[in-house]
């Protein structure tokens, strides 16, 4: 008895594409050929592909099938590897489903951190971008101190969000006097917040560096005014 490359497939749950694969990688050894040219499966090709179809379902990658599928092996490391293995990915995939619940729930963008989904309501375009960046350059515990600290809007976030690129001078040094009590008063409470990347995994220059470039390609030219303004007169107050 002997098989076409498709009835072998057919027989084995599987495609002729993947067939012809894993005779590409050396899985599955080619058979010979009948008089015109069409290939003659046996039993014995069929026992393989059904061992690396198996292996395959069972999560094993193909680069291992060929260790793994001979029955004079005794495969148990490889399969407590394996099993290691399928273990971290369900606790990743368990994860991801909290994730995803606590975004569906908060009705969030999906690409904010999760730990930011309760305020993204609350949150612009532009704010949403430098919470990402912050996320990335801060530390894990200045991480959740900052998110705890935006869940605290302050007097004058919405003025600062709203102020269009072509504001006066006048305007200008008006909010930024006004921020600036603002923020000394979160400095005063929030120690960390003084230096926030001073424990960056990435390093202080590198964090520093990466957010000054962020807030200038995110605010418009009047809230940078407002900036560097406000730093000004942080400094005369100190």
């Amino acid at each position: 008895m002997a098989w076409s490359t498709r009835q072998l497939a057919e027989l084995a749950g599987t495609t002729v594409k993947a067939v012809r694969h894993y005779h590409e990688v050396g899985l599955l050894e080619v058979p010979e050929r009948a008089a015109n040219g069409y290939k003659q499966y046996r039993v014995a090709h069929l026992v393989r592909l059904l061992q690396i179809k198996r292996l395959s379902d069972l999560g094993v990658p193909l680069s291992q099938v060929a260790a793994l599928g001979r029955a004079d092996q005794e495969p148990d490391e490889a399969i407590r590897v394996l099993d290691a293995e399928l273990a971290a990915t369900v606790e990743r995939l368990n994860r991801v489903r909290a994730e995803l619940a606590v975004i569906l729930r908060h009705r969030a963008p999906m690409h904010l951190p999760t730990e930011f989904a309760p305020l993204s309501r609350n949150l612009s375009e532009t704010n949403q971008a430098l919470l990402m960046v912050y996320s990335t350059v801060f530390s894990q515990r200045t991480a959740e101190l900052f998110r705890e600290l935006v869940a605290e809007p302050q007097e004058t976030d919405e003025e600062f969000d709203g102020l269009p690129p072509d504001a006066d001078d006048a305007t200008v040094n008006r909010l930024a006097e006004r921020m600036a009590p603002v923020v000394r008063r979160i400095r005063d409470a929030h120690p960390w917040a003084v230096d926030p990347t001073s424990d960056s995994p990435h390093g202080p220059a590198v964090a520093g560096n990466t957010i000054a470039h962020a807030l200038v390609e995110l605010y418009n030219p009047a809230q940078l005014k407002v900036l560097r303004r406000l730093d000004q007169i942080l400094r005369e107050m100190s």
